[in-house]
């Protein structure tokens, strides 16, 4: 924060082109690791609560809106003006009251009496109007007079900066300080929506309205990302017009060249404006609202929910897992990270070779220790995750320390690393604890001979003083949560989070293979209790049926050894394809390509109660599924959906294989309510549930909380 605040104490001093070489430096690095969220935010586009879209029909809203930087800016605010109104648009122009220029009076009533609005940008636009809250109710006092002088209703700050709380101190009908998704902005914390919202007084009355501007800044796009053409603009445009958002754009006069001469440094042709406003005016004649920023306030003011200030939150997530193939505590983190909180994760190492600290998706991405197979030695198991707890202890605490976290939400296994983040709960943070696993569970089927008294009593008495020392528990699915609720954790202190799919990753792809083959699928961990030994076992007599069936096997685990002597010993290696794990984002194309989906978990041990994420995958690209009826399966999914077969019965499923990929008519079917279950049940539907447990846990944080 004190650097950025000197970097604009020392702008005007600092040479345009300097300026830019840093701005582009870092917009290189945040453009490949943002693209998931800019220039489109995948969630933004959910309407407001109780919306009735706008007046007349329309199908979306056009905003235009210009800040008046300097000198330069404001002798080119008629000419700006004028070539709006030949394509038939009006805008907003906000002026600076107390910077390098004065305001001729004749101007802003010229531009009233053009139809157009005038707004007050900033004081003095130098970047420190929000250094303390003390300064900003002094520099609220003097915004307010020229808000009466001018006579005008609308405010936004210089760079963007905001902060709709102290805001509130304003005299305003709208502000325009923030956005829906802008990753290069020096604040970048969005708003996550593409329409208009309110921010109530002190005193819970109307306050005013919001207005994000949704279509990129020209400098951002021209100067800092170097584009030559406006195609973002125009891509963005169709976007929201299909999801009926509103369309607003902040342009500076003082960078569009309009004299019609070769633009200089810091200037960009004024044809690439000139077409937006010909596209927009030509593509959607008589379908968009266009209309000034008052009146738009004006209109959403009664019209829409009451959004509560929400300063970002700062959130650690510890996982035993590589992050990046972790597609449960990616959803997460991603959802977070979309609607502007700074999240950071603490994952195993991806190898050697690979980077300690990255940034995806617009998480920071810190990887500790490698993660060492379990395959039967304990003794390795513990070490490992030792170091990984003791070295996560040290990160978060040191990071705590000197910023505390506000939301520190842990994924086991193991439970107990949960402890890792001691310090930062003493330091107010809220830990959420989610089982993605039940530990006593899960290593008494690793150990398959089961377990000894002594130890079962101790994975439990973890697991229950785990859940104790966190303040919410996420369990993975509804049975395993009678489990938690009988020994570890009482009702109201837990939630269910299903591993639903993603929707920004798992949307519907094409085939891309055009060969005869019939694949079957499986990925993910190979465990004993996945039963992916059962479906090798099956391979044989499909092959008599279908002698053009494949079996493709991705993933890891303690069973590949065993997967791979199977299929030696039965001479399939020709119709088994045993990969490696891949990235996730690879796997939806993956699962496109397969003509059946195969989970065949035994239900005689934990796969009896473990929920499966393939299965929702496997659903959301068409592939049709083919279940062990276990415990779990059954009490989400049904016949019409997928086809059962009884655990761990060679010959029933070798049945169901043959009858999924020779009857084309039994497929179809099978896709078709599939496709509905999951439009039901993916991630879209489910994160404003996690984002208000996050929300409704950090509104009870205190400085110093009991341990137990």
């Amino acid at each position: 924060m004190f650097f950025r605040r000197v970097y604009y104490l020392l702008k005007p001093y600092l040479p345009w082109r300097l300026r830019m070489t840093f701005r582009r430096m870092s917009a290189r690095r945040k453009r490949e690791a943002c693209k998931s969220i800019w220039p489109i935010l995948p969630g933004s586009e959910i309407p407001p609560a109780n919306w009735q879209g706008w007046p007349d029909g329309k199908q979306f809203a056009v905003i235009l809106t210009h800040d008046v930087e300097g000198p330069t800016g404001l002798a080119r605010v008629r000419q700006l003006a004028e070539l709006e109104m030949s394509f038939g648009f009006r805008s907003s122009f906000n002026f600076i009251p107390e910077g390098t220029y004065e305001v001729p009076p004749e101007l802003r009533e010229w531009l009233v009496t053009n139809g157009f609005e005038v707004g007050v940008h900033d004081l003095h636009h130098e970047g420190w109007l929000y250094r303390s809250r003390s300064h900003f109710r002094r520099s609220a006092q003097r915004i307010n007079h020229w808000l009466k002088e001018w006579n005008v209703v609308g405010f936004r700050s210089g760079f963007m900066l905001h902060n709709l709380d102290w805001q509130r101190d304003l005299e305003v009908a709208y502000d325009a300080s923030t956005f829906d998704t802008d990753p290069f902005e020096p604040q970048p914390d969005g708003a996550g929506t593409i329409f208009p919202f309110r921010v109530a007084d002190d005193a819970g009355r109307k306050g005013f309205v919001e207005l994000p501007y949704t279509l990129a800044q020209d400098s951002t796009l021209f100067f800092v990302l170097g584009e030559t053409s406006n195609e973002i603009w125009k891509t963005k445009a169709r976007w929201i017009a299909e999801k009926g958002g509103m369309a607003l754009l902040n342009l500076h006069p003082d960078y569009i060249r309009l004299d019609g001469q070769e633009p200089g440094t810091g200037e960009f042709p004024s044809s690439l404006y000139a077409d937006f406003l010909r596209f927009i005016a030509g593509e959607y004649a008589g379908r968009y609202w266009h209309v000034l920023p008052r009146k738009v306030a004006a209109y959403a003011a009664d019209k829409i929910e009451t959004r509560n200030p929400r300063r970002p939150m700062r959130v650690g997530m510890l996982t035993y897992s590589h992050y990046e193939f972790d597609n449960r505590v990616r959803r997460y983190a991603e959802s977070l990270a979309m609607r502007g909180d700074e999240v950071e994760i603490l994952s195993v190492s991806l190898g050697a070779g690979g980077p300690r600290d990255t940034i995806l998706d617009g998480v920071k991405i810190t990887h500790l220790v490698d993660k060492t197979q379990f395959r039967g030695s304990t003794t390795a198991y513990i070490w490992q995750v030792f170091k990984f707890a003791l070295t996560a202890f040290g990160i978060v605490t040191k990071r705590a320390l000197k910023r505390p976290y506000d939301v520190v939400h842990v994924h086991n296994m193991p439970d107990l690393i949960v402890y890792s983040a001691l310090v930062a709960r003493l330091r107010g943070a809220r830990l959420i604890l989610d089982l993605h696993d039940l530990v006593p569970e899960l290593f008494m089927d690793k150990r398959k001979g089961g377990m000894s008294k002594p130890i079962g009593m101790v994975l439990r008495w973890e697991e229950k003083l785990s859940a104790a020392f966190a303040q919410h528990v996420i369990v993975s699915n509804h049975l395993w949560l009678d489990t938690i609720e009988a020994r570890s954790a009482r009702k109201e202190k837990c939630s269910v989070f299903v591993n639903n799919v993603d929707g920004r990753i798992f949307y519907p792809r094409p085939r891309t293979r055009t060969d005869a083959r019939r694949i079957i699928l499986f990925h993910g961990s190979l465990s004993r209790h996945q039963g992916v030994d059962l479906v090798i076992r099956a391979l044989p007599a499909v092959l008599r049926r279908v002698p053009q069936a494949v079996l493709q096997i991705y993933g890891e685990g303690s069973e590949r050894e065993s997967l791979e002597k199977l299929t030696v010993e039965l001479g399939l290696q020709q119709a088994v394809e045993l990969k490696s794990s891949v990235q996730l984002h690879e796997i939806p194309q993956i699962v496109a390509n397969a003509d059946a989906g195969v989970v065949a978990k035994r239900a005689d041990s934990f796969g009896n109660l473990a929920y499966s994420t393939k299965i929702l995958e496997f659903m959301s690209q068409g592939v049709p599924v083919i279940l062990s009826r276990t415990k779990v399966d059954q009490y989400y999914f049904d016949d019409t959906v997928a086809r059962f077969f009884t655990s761990g019965d060679v010959a029933e499923l070798t049945e169901a294989l043959i009858a999924v990929l020779t009857d084309a008519e039994y497929r179809d079917r099978l896709r078709t309510n599939a496709t509905k279950l999951v439009a039901k049940s993916n991630w879209e539907t489910r994160r404003p549930d996690y984002y208000k447990l996050v929300d409704t846990l950090c509104l009870g944080a205190v400085a110093l909380l009991p341990l137990l």
